[in-house]
């Protein structure tokens, strides 16, 4: 069928070898599906307006546009199509395209002849500047041109479609009477697959200009808004070939391959795809037809400030760096602010580990206001809030400057920094140790996202935002305990970003990581440990963390206590404050179960500092606890009392359910201690105010499955119990303590030893 379409679709524009980008020689040409669409309109002119209901009508209209715009399909699926809106007319379709396939060649001469009637007398069935009445006139047009030979050609191959279309139809039918289940599978994987199939357009061979420009801005629309209802990344190169193998200059097909290779993270084909994007923009001269003589330069300046771009995506920042400074110089010489613009905001992400690139973001941040740029301004406002978050600035004011951003975005209608902002703003309240006004902003973003439609009947909600808000929901339940509506949250985003998709790492991290947490509350340290590797392959910082613990909670101190070492190093270096202050935690705990909590005070009181400093509530919180404690074993529990007094409040409201544990087990601890030296009565009622803490810490280790520390819980109130004489309860909390001690034996160290 290649040769047939060759010889058909010769482009009269072709010169020198070479196709002019955009132009298809004949804007539209006739094939046999064209043919069917047209027996289709034909048909829907001559029934009477009573022979088909209003409802089928609407159904039809419908159906003609993606049909008219589309590129070709096989003429079973046509038939599926036509009887799905109208099976009396698909009736009539069929028989006509039969008759005129079985017929002669005269019939298909007779059939074109006929079509010119449409225009014909005082009210007409089709108007001339239609959608349907262009489409017509097309379709005649580019089959007056056609030669006897090509004609002939037309015809044969209408033959041809005619019978694959019948072979098919048949099979279908044989296929639903042997195997219905199989048939309705079928069926289902065909109407779910709205983008184009591999052998339909292969069939049809070249694409017209404006199918291939519908086929590109779907793709386009898909990948953006959309991505698991575009094309898979081999069936959509193998399109995107097809597509340059009739014509190499299409530089839109060209730019639509390196989305594609971006896709599946190929650094070398994607930009190979971008430099062929902007050169067949300047060798057809596109662009200054439209820029008039600036346009070579304008593409030479973009290229390099993509190239800057992809190039910074995939880590490579030196050879960013280098593309960018040539954007810049490239822009100064033609005095171009909007590219200029661009690069600032670049230069900003290349640099914003410098201690001064927030000089460069809020010059970047005025210049964009000035030149009228609402969405560069944007980003720039959000990238200040994100750098001025992880620089411990209150928490008022950066929601603040977030509202400022947000009147930019209803402003201007910008519908996609709409979400980022309410993502970021979950992040936040995250980082502040805020659980219930992140849980808030989630919902917020998720209800918004379902309201809001783009083109091509898609949803936003397959965008990098959306994808952030579910992560956050799925670790904010996972927190909670809540283990089954958390994998419900990641079941849904693994369905929204299959694996081979861009934003597929956010959801596997989140899975890793709460997986880890399953397993070291459950005692399975082996299980922990192969959990790691996937972590560190997504985020190397955050394997090592958990690395360290595993080998902590296997009491294997030494090279627990180095590889915190060298990682507390290398974030101070990179200064990620967040794991810093977790480090410190960590390597504090280590002290104390070493038998050295001295030690442990400098180091808890630098991550106290530092808490206080970036304002992280939170970690501050979990520091004063760890302080209690050491002052706990220390000897002084009557100040650890008081410590907790103070940091108890925000564990209980916005705290995971694992530490509202921890912090009621370590209360119980310090009030058994206090009341040593209490009068017997006195005695006796602070032990049962212990009894009672730790019955609430333990309901709070039962929901998240943490075996040892309940092991540790019935241990403490088993020796309660008995300090009070209440020997059945002390009974009881002994069996649960063998119980739980026989499948977790412990690792050697002592029971009050740990938070």
């Amino acid at each position: 069928m290649a040769s047939v379409h060759e010889s058909l679709y010769f482009n009269p524009m072709m010169t020198n070898g070479v196709v002019h980008a955009n132009v298809f020689g004949i804007k539209d040409w006739v094939t046999p599906y064209k043919i069917a669409v047209l027996v289709l309109l034909n048909e829907m002119g001559r029934t009477g307006e009573g022979a088909v209901s209003l409802l089928e009508r609407r159904k039809l209209n419908q159906l003609l546009l993606p049909l008219l715009q589309g590129p070709d399909i096989t003429l079973s699926k046509l038939y599926k199509l036509i009887e799905e809106s109208c099976p009396q007319l698909a009736n009539s379709v069929q028989i006509r395209i039969k008759l005129m396939a079985e017929g002669e060649l005269k019939d298909m001469e007779q059939f074109f002849d006929d079509l010119s009637d449409s225009f014909s007398g005082t009210e007409p069935e089709v108007h001339k500047t239609s959608v349907v009445g262009l489409f017509l006139r097309h379709m005649i047009l580019a089959y007056s041109k056609l030669s006897f030979s090509q004609v002939f050609k037309l015809y044969t191959a209408l033959q041809q479609y005619f019978q694959n279309g019948e072979k098919k139809t048949v099979e279908d039918a044989d296929m639903e009477l042997t195997s219905r289940e199989e048939g309705e599978r079928k069926m289902e994987k065909e109407e779910l697959d709205v983008s184009v199939r591999e052998e339909e357009v292969s069939c049809s061979g070249p694409l017209s200009q404006k199918q291939a420009e519908f086929f590109l801005s779907q793709q386009a629309a898909l990948l953006k808004n959309d991505e698991t209802k575009a094309l898979t990344p081999a069936s959509l190169q193998k399109e995107l070939n097809n597509l340059l193998k009739f014509n190499p200059d299409f530089a839109e097909a060209h730019y639509l391959s390196y989305l594609n290779n971006l896709r599946v993270q190929d650094v070398f084909s994607s930009t190979h795809s971008l430099l062929h994007y902007f050169d067949r923009l300047i060798l057809t001269g596109a662009e200054s037809k439209s820029n008039g003589e600036e346009g070579y330069g304008r593409s030479l300046r973009y290229a390099a400030l993509n190239l800057a771009a992809l190039h910074c995506r995939f880590g490579h920042y030196q050879q960013a760096e280098l593309a960018l400074q040539e954007a810049i110089r490239i822009a100064q010489e033609s005095n171009d602010h909007v590219c200029l613009q661009h690069c600032l905001s670049w230069l900003y992400v290349l640099g914003q580990k410098r201690s001064d690139s927030y000089v460069l973001l809020e010059h970047s941040v005025k210049k964009a206001v000035h030149f009228g740029l609402p969405y560069l301004a944007s980003l720039g406002i959000q990238s200040l809030v994100q750098q001025r978050a992880f620089a411990g600035k209150t928490a008022n004011k950066l929601m603040d400057a977030l509202k400022d951003s947000d009147l930019l975005h209803w402003k201007h209608s910008l519908s996609e920094l709409i979400d980022i902002s309410i993502a970021q703003k979950t992040a936040i309240w995250r980082l502040y140790g805020r659980s219930t006004m992140a849980l808030q902003q989630a919902q917020m973003l998720l209800s918004m996202n379902s309201l809001e439609s783009v083109s091509a009947g898609v949803q936003q909600n397959n965008t990098e935002s959306f994808a952030v808000a579910l992560c956050h929901l799925a670790e904010l339940h996972a927190e909670q305990g809540c283990f089954p509506a958390a994998a419900e949250v990641l079941k849904h985003l693994k369905d929204r970003f299959p694996p081979n998709t861009q934003h597929a790492q956010l959801w596997m991290l989140c899975d890793q990581k709460i997986q880890f947490d399953r397993a070291m509350n459950d005692g399975k340290f082996h299980l922990a440990d192969s959990i790691v590797t996937g972590i560190t392959a997504l985020n190397g910082i955050e394997g090592v963390y958990r690395k360290a613990v595993v080998l902590q909670a296997q009491n294997q101190m030494s090279e627990a206590h180095k590889l915190l070492q060298k990682l507390l190093l290398y974030c101070q270096k990179m200064k990620n404050t967040e794991m810093v202050i977790s480090v410190l935690l960590s390597v504090a705990e280590l002290y104390w179960q070493s038998s050295s909590p001295t030690i442990a005070l400098p180091v808890l009181l630098q991550a106290l500092a530092l808490s206080k400093e970036y304002r992280l509530q939170y970690l501050a919180s979990e520091t004063v606890l760890n302080l209690a404690f050491a002052q706990l074993i220390l000897g002084v529990p009557e100040q650890a009392l008081s410590l907790l007094h103070m940091a108890i409040e925000p564990v209980l409201a916005d705290g995971a359910i694992l530490d509202k544990g921890r912090a009621m087990f370590l209360v119980a601890k310090c009030q058994v201690a206090s009341a040593a030296s209490y009068d017997p009565p006195k005695k006796a009622e602070a032990l049962e105010a212990a009894i009672e803490n730790l019955n609430e810490a333990k309901n709070y280790f039962s929901k998240v499955d943490c075996r040892e520390r309940i092991r540790d819980v019935a241990y403490f109130q088993a020796r309660l119990y008995h300090t009070l004489g209440k020997t059945q309860e002390r009974n009881r909390c002994a069996m649960l303590f063998r119980q739980l001690h026989q499948e977790l034996p412990s690792e050697g160290v002592p029971l009050i030893n740990h938070l």
